[in-house]
C-alpha cells in the first residue's frame, strides 16, 4: 500500500517537474524570441542572448580610458577561440615619426616572397592593441597564407589625429622597404583593420594614392567608420542604443581622438568625406546589420564603386559591431574572415 502511494507522489512529483521545464522553456524561447527582434530586423539569436547578459551584467558607468582598455582586451579574451599555431611570430619595434613603433609580425609558412596583410585594430583610436587582435591576425595569417604585420599605432587622448594615423601610413612604407627581411613581398601589400583600423586602412590608401606610394594590393575595411561628421544615418538611429556599440561610444571616442571639431571633415579622419575616390586599391567591405557604423560601410562602398574602384560588400544580417573578433561563438566570425582570406589571395595571385 505505501509502494503504490509513494509511486503515486512520485509520477505527481515528475509530471510537476516536466510541466516546469515546459513551461520555463516555453518562456524563454518568447524571451529569447523577444530579444531578437529588433524591429529593424532580427539578431542572431546567439548575439541576442549575449547582449541582454552584457546589459544585466556590465558597469553602466563610463569606464576611464585606462579601464576601458582593459575591459576591451578581457572582452576579446572571452569571445576569441583559441590562438592558431603558426610558423612564427616576431615582436619588434620599427622607426616612427616621433617614437619606435611595436610590430607583431605573423608567418604562416618558410615559404618566401609570401604577400603581407597590414593590420591596423580597432577599439576608436583609444582603445586596442597587439594583444586584443591576435587570434584575429593569427587566423587571418593561415587562411590567407600571407605575413601579417599588426601595428600597435599610437591612441588618443594621449595621441590625437593624426598621430596614429601617421604610425599607421609610416609602417605601410617599412614593410615596402623591409618585407624581404621576414620573408614577405614588397610587391604585395594589403592594408586591413576594424572598425577604427578600417578607418586608419581607408585613410592610408588615399595617403598613399596622393602621396604616390607605397602601392597597394587590396584595403580590407570591416565595419569601417568613414564619416565622423555625420553620425545620423540610419543606422545611427535604430542601433546607436542598446547594440554594445553606441553612439555616445563613437562620440567619446571621437572627442578624444578628434578634440578639434575642423578636423572632422578632414578626408583623413572622414575618408567618406573625400572629394575623390577613384584611382584606390581593390576594397573588401564588411559590415554588420544591426551596427550603427553599418551605413558608413556600405555609403562608402558606394562612394569606391561609384569611383571606378573594385569593391566587394558584404553586409551580415543578424550580426552586431566587432562580431568578427567573436569567433569562439560565432560561426559568422570564420565566415568573414574566409571570405577576406579569398578576397586578399585573389588579389594577390595566390588562389582561391
Amino acid at each position: 500500500m505505501i509502494y503504490f502511494v509513494c509511486g503515486d507522489i512520485m509520477k505527481k512529483i515528475l509530471i510537476w517537474i516536466s510541466a516546469s521545464l515546459t513551461i520555463m522553456f516555453l518562456m524563454g524561447g518568447l524571451l529569447v524570441n523577444h530579444w531578437v527582434d529588433t524591429g529593424h530586423g532580427r539578431l542572431n539569436a546567439k548575439v541576442a542572448i549575449a547582449l541582454n547578459l552584457m546589459r544585466f551584467s556590465e558597469n553602466k558607468v563610463r569606464l576611464s580610458v585606462a579601464e576601458s582598455r582593459r575591459a576591451l582586451t578581457q572582452k576579446a579574451k572571452r569571445f576569441s577561440s583559441d590562438p592558431v599555431p603558426l610558423k612564427n611570430v616576431l615582436d619588434q619595434t620599427i622607426p616612427g615619426p616621433l617614437s619606435a613603433i611595436p610590430v607583431r609580425i605573423y608567418i604562416p609558412s618558410e615559404d618566401k616572397d609570401l604577400p603581407v596583410v597590414i593590420f591596423y585594430h580597432g577599439g576608436g583610436w583609444v582603445r586596442g592593441s597587439l594583444e586584443s587582435h591576435d587570434t584575429l591576425c593569427r587566423y587571418l595569417a593561415k587562411a590567407s597564407h600571407a605575413a601579417v604585420v599588426s601595428v600597435d599605432y599610437r591612441l588618443a587622448p594621449e595621441n590625437p589625429f593624426p598621430a596614429g594615423l601617421e604610425d599607421a601610413y609610416v609602417t605601410l612604407v617599412w614593410v615596402a622597404k623591409n618585407a624581404t627581411a621576414f620573408g614577405g613581398d614588397p610587391k604585395k601589400i594589403a592594408v586591413m583593420g576594424d572598425s577604427a583600423g578600417g578607418n586608419l586602412a581607408a585613410a592610408v590608401a588615399l595617403m598613399a594614392r596622393d602621396r604616390k606610394g607605397p602601392a597597394i594590393t587590396r584595403q580590407v575595411l570591416v565595419y569601417p567608420a568613414t564619416d565622423l561628421l555625420n553620425l545620423n544615418t540610419d543606422s545611427y538611429t535604430h542601433f546607436g542604443k542598446g547594440f554594445m556599440l553606441t553612439k555616445k561610444d563613437i562620440e567619446w571616442f571621437r572627442s578624444l581622438y578628434l578634440p578639434d571639431k575642423a578636423s572632422w571633415t578632414n578626408p583623413h579622419a572622414s575618408p567618406l568625406l573625400a572629394k575623390d575616390h577613384s584611382n584606390l586599391p581593390p576594397a573588401t567591405i564588411i559590415t554588420a546589420e544591426m551596427d550603427p557604423l553599418r551605413d558608413d560601410g556600405k555609403l562608402y562602398a558606394d562612394k569606391l564603386k561609384k569611383a571606378g574602384v573594385l569593391t566587394n560588400y558584404h553586409c551580415y544580417r543578424g550580426m552586431i559591431h566587432a562580431f568578427v573578433s567573436a569567433d569562439k561563438v560565432l560561426s559568422q566570425a570564420r565566415k568573414a574572415l574566409d571570405e577576406i582570406a579569398t578576397d586578399l589571395k585573389t588579389s594577390f595571385g595566390t588562389g582561391t
